[in-house]
């Protein structure tokens, strides 16, 4: 961790907005965002009263902003009433963009289908009157398990307009994975689709789906309602298994929204934890919808002609606040597409921002770090090939970007004129945190800069206290912020000791490791707990853990993360098995099959990129794992660390080979 810390301090490269930038920009200059930040300091009631009455349209108007009598149960604008989805839809029609292009989608195969915001609204309509039309409505709970279409965000607005909590789970999950979040969550809806095309691959959905209703618990699920996507032939049940085309059929445009309490939960998303089991982070619809919104313009410095893309999945929270929600409330055009950037080839990029002119361009440093080696082996598919001259804001999200990955994007991408800004965020946070704004803040290649206006952070101790600049220590929210998570779905104790642990008097944990430079800039370290950040995916290493040792050949394993130059983070699993230790082809083979196993338990990426095998484990006499050394084991580096407390300080030099 110190030779990170030492690279990031000495990090002195800086890059000023343009003059144009700062001059057409939202926010202009830094004079600005320090007013915004005094307003919202001085009196934050009127900063957030301000903000909610001016990008939220309302049913019902709130008279209080914050009540924080039930801390760390804080409530926004609880007596007020709204619809999310009449806030993303509606309005654009009521503001003159009904026929502006919503959203252009291009499927796997480079097919490309373009909807109005009215178009985009009809098709809402008619998918919510299907729903109500089987007896949904408010107070029940969808799963969503789907690919990137038009049709899974006009679900999730479906879902909303009628007030029914949604749950979408990522389409490379297992069946084992899509079964704990049904049952969890008590989805009494499952939507789906037959399969989803991923470089010109067909992936199973609905077989997935028929697989996770076999399991206990999940007798709950009453319908299930299935988008033809692949046209591939699926297992039916007539009594439970509908098409969407049919639910749609004969329905009308229109579809009154349902008024909903500011708190109603808009959607619970899972998030992989440190105990194993995922945790359902549960979002409010008005604070949610407020700050993705807001973000979406101070941030991504929105303007009425830009055309954004997200690359994200909607079964991640960047999907849900900068695709489906608060971008859409923005009236922003958005690309949305089904693929991988590496098919056909890794130009694919490139490729879609030179067809649809995209101007505003939001990835993960994996995506960056995996292109930047392809366009090194395939010159052809570097973006000096491609005319990207309509871009002008590039992002990255996800996890911390290695500074020569941000100088590349910036330069190869950005063309050395666009704004980078990197955000820190997470799944609990709703929308951004911590992120530059492109006509304000100074850029140093690998941090995420200063905190948005109305929003307080600190790097603290273990106990609470501020620690000095350049050192590390916890990074803490200190004041709560509209979109912040409100408990983890059906556990308050889990939310209340994850999240506000007593010994940080009322700040949010964050669960991240961070400094702060002499300029007050922010710098992520990485987790401080057991989840992994693989290609921005967060995977909980228990999970992992517990899909190994359920395997009938493994007595115990445990996960690591190494540094790796492409995904951020690789799985390394440490594994004793019920057998002598295996060598060579029978440990390749052993070590394959355990491979697939936990891409079935629990998806394909979080398969272990290395397996060492070993007939013990590095414990303390109490039984501890020592994670930490095994970190160093897997960085293939010496272990210097006191090894007195293990119980066998020569276990560690029995991990040599990799598989």
């Amino acid at each position: 961790m110190s030779s990170t810390i030492d690279s990031i301090l000495v990090e002195s490269r800086v890059f000023m907005p343009s003059a144009e930038t700062v001059s057409k920009a939202h926010i202009s200059g830094m004079s600005a965002y320090k007013a915004l930040c005094a307003e919202a300091e001085q009196d934050p009631d009127a900063f957030w009263s301000k903000l909610a009455r001016e990008h939220l349209t309302w049913h019902k108007p709130f008279s209080k902003v914050l009540d924080e009598s039930n801390a760390p149960f804080y409530t926004w604008f609880e007596d007020g009433e709204l619809n999310v989805s009449e806030n993303c839809l509606d309005v654009h029609l009521k503001n003159g963009n009904a026929d502006k292009t919503a959203l252009i989608f291009e499927a796997d195969d480079g097919a490309v289908q373009r909807v109005t915001f009215r178009e985009l609204l009809a098709r809402v309509c008619r998918i919510a009157n299907g729903i109500k039309a089987m007896g949904f409505g408010k107070g029940d709970r969808a799963i969503i398990y789907m690919p990137m279409s038009i049709e899974v965000i006009a679900t999730m607005q479906a879902c909303a307009r009628l007030g029914l909590t949604h749950s979408v789970v990522f389409g490379g999950f297992s069946a084992k994975s899509l079964h704990q979040r049904i049952v969890d969550v008590g989805a009494s809806l499952v939507i789906t689709a037959d399969a989803q095309m991923r470089g010109g691959r067909v992936i199973p959905l609905k077989a997935a789906v028929d697989e996770a209703l076999t399991g206990a618990g999940s007798e709950v699920v009453k319908k299930v309602v299935v988008y033809r996507r692949a046209g591939t032939d699926v297992a039916w049940d007539e009594a439970r298994d509908v098409w969407l085309h049919d639910i749609e059929e004969g329905q009308p445009d229109t579809c009154d929204p349902v008024a909903v309490e500011a708190e109603h939960p808009l959607f619970i998303l899972y998030t992989s934890g440190s105990t194993g089991k995922p945790k359902g982070v549960q979002h409010a619809s008005a604070g949610f919808l407020l700050w993705a919104s807001v973000t979406s313009k101070w941030v991504f410095d929105a303007k009425p002609d830009d055309v954004f893309w997200c690359t994200a999945d909607v079964g991640w929270v960047t999907g849900h606040s900068y695709i489906v929600y608060g971008t859409m409330a923005a009236g922003l055009t958005q690309v949305v597409f089904e693929g991988i950037p590496t098919y056909p080839d890794a130009g694919r990029f490139w490729q879609m921002i030179e067809r649809h002119k995209v101007t505003i361009f939001y990835t993960a440093p994996t995506a960056i770090r995996s292109l930047i080696k392809a366009s090194q082996a395939h010159p052809e598919t570097h973006p000096e090939r491609y005319d990207l001259s309509s871009l002008r804001l590039l992002g990255s999200v996800g996890e911390p970007i290695n500074p020569e990955a941000w100088v590349w994007y910036y330069n190869n991408v950005g063309g050395g004129r666009c704004p980078v800004v990197d955000t820190w965020w997470q799944t609990e946070t709703g929308g951004h945190i911590l992120t530059p704004l492109p006509g304000a803040t100074p850029l140093k290649p690998g941090s995420c800069t200063l905190p948005l206006p109305g929003i307080s952070t600190s790097v603290v101790d273990e106990a609470g206290n501020e620690v000095p600049e350049g050192r590390g220590g916890l990074l803490v929210i200190n004041r709560p912020w509209p979109a912040m998570i409100r408990t983890v779905w059906g556990d308050p104790d889990r939310f209340t000791s994850g999240y506000f642990p007593p010994e940080l008097k009322g700040a949010y944990l964050a669960g991240d490791n961070a400094q702060r430079d002499k300029d007050g800039y922010y710098w992520i370290m990485g987790r401080t707990d057991d989840v992994l950040s693989v290609s921005g995916h967060r995977l909980g290493g228990t999970e992992i853990e517990s899909a190994l040792v359920s395997h009938e050949l493994v007595a115990e394993a445990a996960v690591v993360g190494r540094p790796d130059a492409t995904t951020g983070e690789a799985i390394v699993a440490f594994v004793m098995l019920k057998r002598p230790v295996p060598e060579g082809k029978e440990a390749e083979d052993i070590a394959g099959q355990l491979r697939d196993w936990v891409a079935r338990e629990v998806g394909v990426i979080a398969k272990p990129r290395d397996i060492r095998f070993g007939n013990n484990l590095p414990k303390t006499r109490s039984g501890k794992i020592m994670r930490r050394l095994l970190r160093v084991v897997a960085e293939g580096k010496e272990v210097l660390q006191d090894v007195s407390t293990l119980e066998n300080p020569d276990v560690l030099k029995q991990f040599t080979g990799v598989y």
